[in-house]
This record gives structure tokens, C-alpha cells and sequence, in this order.
């Protein structure tokens, strides 16, 4: 099977998009993927190194601030789509597979036009627009929260799945992880992250958490400030006078996911699709505060079905306050088996042979 992924923008498009093609790869070795992705994102970084060939086109969200600025984005997505047409020409996908980002408009709509199957999948309980627009080019539309089908036309189209999580995660091993970070066996270890560009709300919340746990015997914390904010946060810890001991990591990037969620026994983060679905895949008991300003609320939401069976702690970003955070964090220090209810009631959230599902179906319309 020739098979074109794509997704872009950010790792909640792109993971995704790897974990599918990492089952087509694991069912079917001797398959083809290309990855195309956009000019400029941050898919030029990962993908390469998930061991994809990438190929970068133009695209861009369709801007209506001012006509100009239309033109521009419409010759943009038109550059795109003759682009991503030159590629399935030289290509010759059988199977087309969006995550999501406008990336997926031009990618989708020439490989629709060169007569591949092209299928979408929905991380998210609120539509993007990306694939709203897409949905009369492709045969099904995976969905990640049954909650998205609300936006779609074709309801025939649509089949819930659950969010795409790249084997790793499945397979990450609490032991090995901490003797790979170097985190002692029998730590409380606290990781708190903001996603890849970092959160100014999340960072605030983690300086208390340094502040509280440093040097601390017995607990460690992993601190993942996102590249723009990790010199404010360092400078802000010295302000305050902490000199940051060796129970503290402070990382502008988490490049190792896997491991540093096995690793952990508490989550503080956003809730978006992926972050919940890989949170929960290790089974972890979480504290999680969705961005205020997600296009529908929709990080609402993935945290809510989480918090409604007990695996997190739901705190809008109205409702934040650093002392009760504080209290929440050392309140599962204390009480080990409330630590555990909320790690297993977690797991039981998790998507389930999502991958598998996905390609069984490819498969079952390849006939």
C-alpha cells in the first residue's frame, strides 16, 4: 500500500498522523509513506526524525481580515494544491490520511482529485475547520470524541475510534523510564507541561509547585516551560531566591514523551485530544486546566469525559488558584490510594486499538 499522511502545525496534528502510519508500517512492512506537511512547522522537525520521508507544500487557514489578506491566503492554499498535485503524480498514493491543520486542504483535495481514498481523523469534540471543509472529498472521517459528529453532514461518513497514540506510549515502562531520566525508583514525581509552545498560566502554577518542591526528599519534579517561557521561569525561580536542586528537571522541550509520562505519578497540564489520550494511555492521575480560548471549549470537554470517571482533577482557568493546586498535589502525596483509584480510572479512559481500528477499515474499502 502507497499511503500519504498528513498533518500539521502542531504535535496534536502530527503525532497522530505518525502513530497511524507506524500501524501501516507495523501491519504492512513493506508499504510506502510520505508525509507532506507545511512550510515552516514544526512537522520539519518530527516527522524526519520519526523516520518519514517529508515533503513540504504551501497552505495557510483562509484569512478574512481584510481582502488583501484573502487573496493572499486563497494563492497561497491554490500553490498548495498544485504542489501536493505535482506529488501524488510522482507518488501514486492508493490511501490519503489527514489529522487535521490546513495543511490537510491542499493535501486532501489533490489527492481526492487524483483519484486516491482520502480519510480524515478528528482529534478533537469540536470540529476543525480544516476537515469540516474537506468532508465531501474523503470515504470515512474518524472520530477521536464522539461529541464531533455534531459538525458533520454525513453522518454515514463518520466512525468514532478514539485518539491515535504512537506504540511507544503503550508500551512505556515505569522502571526503565526512571532509570533513563535518572529519577530515583521510589520518588512522588510531579509533570507539569504546557504542550510544545508552553503556558503562561501553567508556568505561574509550576514556579509555586518548585517553590514547594525543591530539594524536597522523596518527591521530584519535571518542569516543561515550553522554549519561549524556560528563561523567564528560571529567572523568576532566582528572584525568589530557589536554587534549583536535583530533584528538579527544567526542560524548554520534552522530547521524550514516552518516558517521561511513564516516569510520572502526576500530570499537570492543558487538555487537548492528544495530551489526554497519551496522559491516560500510561494511566496517569492528572490535574488538568483546558485553554480558556479552544474553539468550542473543546479542551473543556476532553477533560470533563476524564474527571466525570475520576482520573483528573477538572480546574477552568477562572477557577485557578495556586494554593488549591498546591493542596490537590501534596493531597495524592499523601493518600497513595487515592493516587491510585484516579491512576487506574485514568487508564480506563484510554482509546482502545485505535491504530488497528483505522486500518481495518483503509483496508476493508481497499477491496
Amino acid at each position: 500500500m502507497r499511503v500519504v499522511v498528513t498533518g500539521g502545525g502542531t504535535g496534536g496534528h502530527i503525532y497522530p498522523a505518525i502513530a497511524i502510519a507506524d500501524k501501516i508500517r507495523e501491519r504492512e512492512p513493506d508499504s510506502e509513506v510520505l508525509y507532506i506537511g507545511n512550510y515552516g512547522c514544526i512537522e520539519e522537525d518530527i516527522v524526519p526524525k520519526a523516520g518519514y520521508e517529508l515533503k513540504l507544500v504551501a497552505a495557510s487557514s483562509i484569512d478574512r481580515r481584510s481582502i488583501r489578506k484573502l487573496i493572499r491566503s486563497g494563492r497561497e492554499i491554490l500553490q498548495g494544491i498544485s504542489q501536493s498535485k505535482k506529488i501524488m503524480k510522482e507518488f501514486k498514493p492508493d490511501v490519503v490520511i489527514g489529522t487535521g491543520g490546513f495543511v490537510c486542504v491542499p493535501v486532501v483535495i489533490a489527492g481526492h482529485s487524483f483519484g486516491a481514498k482520502c480519510y480524515l481523523h478528528e482529534q478533537n469534540a469540536f470540529a476543525g475547520s480544516a476537515n469540516k471543509m474537506l468532508e465531501s472529498r474523503v470515504q470515512r472521517i474518524f472520530l477521536g470524541f464522539r461529541d464531533a459528529a455534531r459538525y458533520f453532514k454525513d453522518q454515514n461518513k463518520l466512525m468514532y475510534v478514539g485518539n491515535p497514540v504512537r506504540k511507544a506510549f503503550y508500551d512505556a515502562d515505569r522502571t526503565l523510564a526512571r532509570k533513563r531520566l535518572g529519577i530515583p525508583e521510589d520518588d512522588f514525581v510531579i509533570f507539569l507541561f504546557g504542550g510544545s509552545q508552553g503556558s503562561e498560566i501553567l508556568n505561574e502554577i509550576g514556579i509555586e509547585i518548585l517553590n514547594t518542591v525543591n530539594s524536597h526528599e522523596g518527591m521530584s519534579f519535571i518542569f516543561g516551560t515550553g522554549k519561549r517561557h524556560c528563561s523567564y521561569v528560571k529567572y523568576a525561580a532566582e528572584s525568589k531566591g530557589i536554587h534549583i536542586g536535583n530533584n528538579v528537571m527544567i526542560k524548554d522541550y520534552i522530547d521524550n514523551m514516552p518516558d517521561y509520562l511513564a516516569a510520572s505519578d502526576l500530570i499537570i497540564s492543558r487538555s487537548g485530544a492528544l495530551s489526554v489520550a497519551e496522559t491516560t494511555v500510561c494511566g496517569k492521575a492528572s490535574i488538568m486546566v483546558p485553554f480558556a480560548e479552544a474553539a468550542g471549549n473543546h479542551q473543556y470537554y476532553n477533560a470533563k469525559a476524564v474527571a466525570d470517571n475520576g482520573g483528573c482533577y477538572l480546574i477552568e482557568e477562572k477557577d485557578l488558584d495556586k494554593e488549591d493546586v498546591i493542596r490537590k498535589v501534596l493531597k495524592l502525596y499523601n493518600d497513595r490510594e487515592l493516587l491510585a483509584g484516579m491512576s487506574k480510572a485514568a487508564y480506563e479512559c484510554a482509546p482502545v486499538n485505535t491504530c488497528d481500528l483505522i486500518y481495518s477499515e483503509i483496508k476493508k474499502n481497499e477491496r
